[in-house]
C-alpha cells in the first residue's frame, strides 16, 4: 500500500487546523509536492483527488486546488465552544486509510459478512487484540476474549448476569459514568456507592463494603475516570486487587482511555490480578472511530459460557465487518501511528485546559489535575449550582456538563461542572474558560446579594 499519498494528505490537514492554510487559499502545485516529498506526481494527485473526495479541497481548470473549510475558523465563526461533546476529535480520525481497511475486509470476510460469524468474535482480530492490550499490560490469549458492540453493551450485561462468586450487589465510584448508572437502574441493581475525588478512595472504607455489603463486582475507571479525570497509583489498584481477592469480589475495569497514559509505569488493575478476579474492559471508541462499535471484554474462563448466552440473547454477534476492518488496521500497524497522533493532541489540549483554569477561574472554586485523558471537573462554589452554569453558557452556544447526573441520588453534588477537550478546538479552550469564569462569578455575586427570599437578582 503507498502510504505517501497518506502523508501528504494528513500534512495539508494539519495546515488547515492550524490555520495556515484559510478558506480560498491556492494550495501548492502538483510538480512542487511532488518535489517536496519526494514522490511521483501521481502520488500528489491521488492525495489531492482523495481530499477533493472528502469536500476539503476543490481544483480549478488550468488554475490549480484551493481550500474549501477553514478547519481552525469554522466552530467560532458559528460561535460555538463545545466542552460537552465525548466523541473523538474528528480532525485527526483515520477516515482514509480505515477506508481501504473497509474495501479490503469486504473482499477477505466475504463469507463472514453473510453468515452469523464465531459468537466470541472473529479470531483473527481476536488475535490482533491480544497483541494489542499487550501494550497496555494486559496479558491473555484469544480464548478469553469476547468482541462486544463497545463497552457499553459489556457493562450492561456484566449488570444483568450472576457471578460465580454468587453475590447481587453493586459497587460503583461516586461520581462515575452515567451509561452504566443508566444500566444498575434499568436493572434495579443494588448498588453502593464510595466517594472519589482526586485524592482517590478511602481504602479502609472500601475493605469495610468488602467485607459488609455482598458485592458482587465493584465497577471502576482506573485511568482517566470519567468525570473527574482521575488516576490511581499503581500501588492503590494493587491494594483494591488483594482486598477483592479477601471477599471473593470481582473487579470490572473500564480501561477506556488507557491508551492515553503518557506514564509507561502505570498498568492497569488486570496486571495485578493473579486468579482471574479482574474483567477487563477496554473500548477504541474514544480515541478511533466511535460509529465502529467495537470493543473487548476479557474474562475469566469460567465465567465465559454464561457471559456468551447473554450476548447471544442481545444481538448474537458484533458486525463482522467492523471487525475485519478493525483486524485489517491493527494488523497493518497504522493504529500505533494513529495512537502517536491523538495522545499528543489530547495532551496538549488538557494540558491548555488546566493553565486556562490556573489562570482564570475564581478562587473560590477547584478543579482536577489529570495529565491527559478527555476529562475535567470543576467545583463549584457550594451555591453555584451547575444547571445554572449550563443554562447560562448554553444561551453564549457554550457547551458544558452538569456531572450531577453521574451520581447516585444519596451521593448527588449539584455544583460540579465536567469539562471535556476532545472536540473543543485548541484555540477556544481558554476564551471558553474565561466566559465559565465570568459565569461563576456572576451567579456566584448574585447569590451572595440576594434577597431574604432568596430571589435571583435579574
Amino acid at each position: 500500500m503507498n502510504s505517501k499519498y497518506i502523508k501528504i494528505m494528513e500534512d495539508i490537514k494539519l495546515r488547515l487546523a492550524g490555520g495556515s492554510l484559510n478558506a480560498g487559499s491556492k494550495l501548492p502545485s502538483v510538480r512542487q509536492l511532488s518535489e517536496y516529498f519526494s514522490c511521483s506526481k501521481n502520488t500528489v494527485i491521488k492525495a489531492y483527488d482523495e481530499l477533493e473526495k472528502e469536500h476539503l479541497i476543490y481544483s480549478v481548470p488550468k488554475s490549480g486546488y484551493y481550500v474549501v473549510n477553514d478547519y481552525q475558523k469554522e466552530a467560532e465563526e458559528n460561535g460555538v465552544i463545545d466542552f460537552l461533546s465525548a466523541g473523538p476529535d474528528k480532525n485527526v480520525m483515520p477516515y482514509v486509510e480505515f477506508q481501504h481497511c473497509m474495501n479490503q475486509a469486504i473482499d477477505h470476510y466475504k463469507e463472514e459478512l453473510f453468515t452469523y460469524s464465531d459468537q466470541q468474535g472473529l479470531y483473527p482480530l481476536r488475535v490482533q487484540l491480544v497483541k494489542y492490550l499487550q501494550n497496555l499490560q494486559v496479558f491473555t490469549q484469544p480464548e478469553r476474549l469476547v468482541v462486544v458492540s463497545g463497552s457499553q453493551q459489556a457493562l450492561h450485561l456484566l449488570v444483568s448476569m450472576p457471578f460465580p462468586n454468587g453475590k447481587n450487589n453493586i459497587l460503583i465510584e461516586q461520581p462515575t459514568y452515567f451509561g452504566f448508572i443508566e444500566s444498575i437502574n434499568l436493572h434495579q441493581a443494588t448498588t453502593f456507592g464510595i466517594e472519589l475525588s482526586m485524592e482517590g478512595i478511602d481504602l479502609d472504607r472500601l475493605e469495610y463494603i468488602f467485607r459488609n455489603n455482598d458485592i458482587k463486582f465493584f465497577y471502576i475507571i482506573p485511568r482517566f475516570h470519567n468525570p473527574l479525570g482521575h488516576s490511581y497509583t499503581n500501588g492503590e489498584k494493587k491494594k483494591i486487587v488483594e482486598l477483592a481477592e479477601k471477599y471473593d469480589v470481582y473487579i470490572v475495569e473500564d480501561d477506556i482511555l488507557g491508551d492515553l497514559d503518557p506514564n509507561p509505569k502505570s498498568d492497569p488493575l488486570f496486571s495485578f490480578d493473579p486468579s482471574g478476579r479482574v474483567i477487563y474492559i477496554k473500548s477504541l471508541s474514544k480515541i478511533f472511530l466511535p460509529g465502529l462499535r467495537i470493543g473487548t471484554v476479557v474474562l475469566p474462563a469460567l465465567m465465559m459460557n454464561n457471559f456468551l448466552r447473554y450476548k447471544f440473547s442481545s444481538d448474537f454477534n458484533s458486525s463482522a465487518l467492523s471487525q475485519g476492518a478493525l483486524e485489517i488496521y491493527l494488523k497493518s500497524g497504522m493504529f500505533n501511528s494513529h495512537l502517536k497522533k491523538v495522545k499528543e493532541v489530547y495532551r496538549t489540549k488538557m494540558q491548555i485546559l488546566q493553565d486556562a483554569c490556573e489562570l482564570l477561574l475564581p478562587a473560590n472554586t477547584s478543579f482536577s489535575k489529570p495529565n491527559s485523558g478527555f476529562y475535567l471537573s470543576i467545583s463549584l462554589p457550594e451555591h453555584v449550582k451547575a444547571k445554572q452554569v449550563v443554562h447560562m453558557l448554553n444561551e453564549q452556544h457554550i457547551y458544558v456538563d452538569d456531572a450531577s447526573r453521574m451520581f447516585l441520588a444519596e451521593y448527588k453534588k449539584e455544583n460540579l461542572v465536567r469539562l471535556c477537550i476532545s472536540q473543543v478546538n485548541e484555540s477556544q479552550i481558554k476564551l471558553g474558560v474565561e466566559r465559565l469564569a465570568h459565569c461563576i462569578a456572576l451567579l456566584d455575586s448574585r447569590k451572595k446579594h440576594s434577597t431574604p427570599n432568596n430571589f435571583l437578582l435579574i
